[in-house]
């Protein structure tokens, strides 16, 4: 019987507890979520800043879709670019004081664009190099893999083992340092001044995926570049997402009007996709606009500090993180799935992040906050990871 090996490798993920499924969510109301009748406090959410469901962007979502439809029916190199894709396009140039914008359906394309591109197989590139942080998403890890450069490693946030890699480089090769500006599922950040110093000293070019820095970071909240001030010569190419701290969907890549040029020629993801709804990029730029009012970031690193702050005293041990990504590290798979339910049994929604989206080993409770979440939240969350710890055996 062709493809068995399905119902071999279902059967392992549940006897692994790796095995995932989905949750249908109705409507809540700010931070609470409603699944399967019962309400939650939600903590597994990447909307940071509470956009997706301000009333200022489903204003916006409305408007665009007035004036432009619900669709954008064709490809951007057709008819799908609109005047709603060039305003964000621009403003994002300007305000990252970059060249050019351009557009993504999702931060996952974008990243494969980028690989694929930089790294086509027709431009004799076997003598190319990409580095990328061991802990860099699988969305770029795929797409370095898909192409014909040499694709190496370096460990997570280790300038030293990326400078004895670059020292073995040969200094004829197009090289492309990756790196995300916030981990994921570490919720740290990166030197990402160090990297894009190694990557000048070494004529290589530095790539940041920003996905979980934009909207946060910096004081419009422009992400890592504008926080640590980076110009485009030290971050070539910089990919962040819409979907996160502002509250829509999508991503962009901003680089030099070369580099922007050559993806729109030879990015497949970009050539071959129906553009983003214009309703969308109307609904998006609405968002970045609003987000130049700091009182959201500035909630959420009052939530982000008091959550340290209590998980401290209660002894609930957390990463080094300092952003809206909190992991507390459990162990191994199965202690995360039952602190996970006993968390749902007292009203708190944290989901748990296992192998293979994180090294064995490091299995966890991926809390994220957010400046939707109330004082009283935070504390009920602390309380509630206190008990579920304690009540599940190592």
């Amino acid at each position: 019987m062709a493809f068995e090996f399905i119902v071999e490798a279902l059967l392992a993920r549940k006897q692994d507890k790796l095995w995932r499924k989905r949750h249908s969510l109705s409507p809540g109301v700010g931070p609470l979520i409603e699944v399967d009748g019962q309400h939650f406090l939600n903590f597994s959410s990447n909307d940071y800043l509470g956009f997706a469901s301000s009333q200022t962007v489903a204003q916006a979502w409305v408007d665009g879709l007035s004036e432009y439809g619900s669709g954008s029916g064709a490809s951007p190199l057709v008819t799908g670019f609109t005047q709603a894709h060039l305003e964000l396009e621009a403003h994002l140039a300007k305000a990252l004081k970059r060249d050019r914008v351009l557009l993504f359906n999702s931060g996952f394309a974008a990243n494969q664009a980028i690989c694929q591109a930089l790294f086509a197989r027709n431009n004799n590139c076997g003598a190319d190099l990409i580095i990328a942080d061991k802990l860099i998403h699988a969305s770029f890890v795929d797409g370095a893999q898909s192409c014909q450069a040499t694709f190496k490693r370096f460990k997570h946030n280790d300038t030293h083992h990326l400078n004895d890699i670059m020292a073995r480089a040969s200094a004829s090769s197009n090289i492309l340092i990756a790196t995300e500006g916030v981990f994921s599922m570490d919720g740290d950040q990166a030197p990402v001044a160090e990297l894009a110093h190694i990557a000048q000293d070494h004529n290589a070019w530095l790539m940041v995926d920003d996905a979980h820095g934009f909207g946060v970071l910096g004081n419009s909240g422009l992400g890592v570049v504008e926080q640590h001030n980076l110009s485009q010569n030290q971050v070539p190419v910089l990919m962040a997402t819409f979907g996160k701290a502002i509250g829509t969907a999508g991503a962009f890549v901003a680089g030099s009007e070369q580099l922007i040029d050559y993806l729109i020629n030879f990015g497949r993801h970009y050539i071959y996709s129906t553009s983003m709804p214009a309703a969308q990029a109307h609904a998006t730029l609405s968002s970045i606009k609003a987000n130049e009012n700091p009182q959201k970031r500035r909630l959420l690193q009052t939530r982000i500090a008091q959550f340290k702050h209590l998980a401290d005293k209660a002894n609930i041990p957390l990463m080094a993180s300092d952003t809206a990504i909190q992991p507390v590290i459990v162990g191994n798979a199965e202690r995360a799935l039952s602190i996970s339910e006993k968390l749902k049994q007292l009203g708190i929604w944290a989901t748990a992040i296992r192998y293979p989206t994180v090294p064995k080993g490091t299995d966890r409770l991926r809390v994220t906050l957010s400046a939707m979440h109330e004082e009283q939240d935070i504390s009920a969350l602390v309380d509630a990871l206190q008990i579920a710890i304690s009540q599940t055996p190592k």
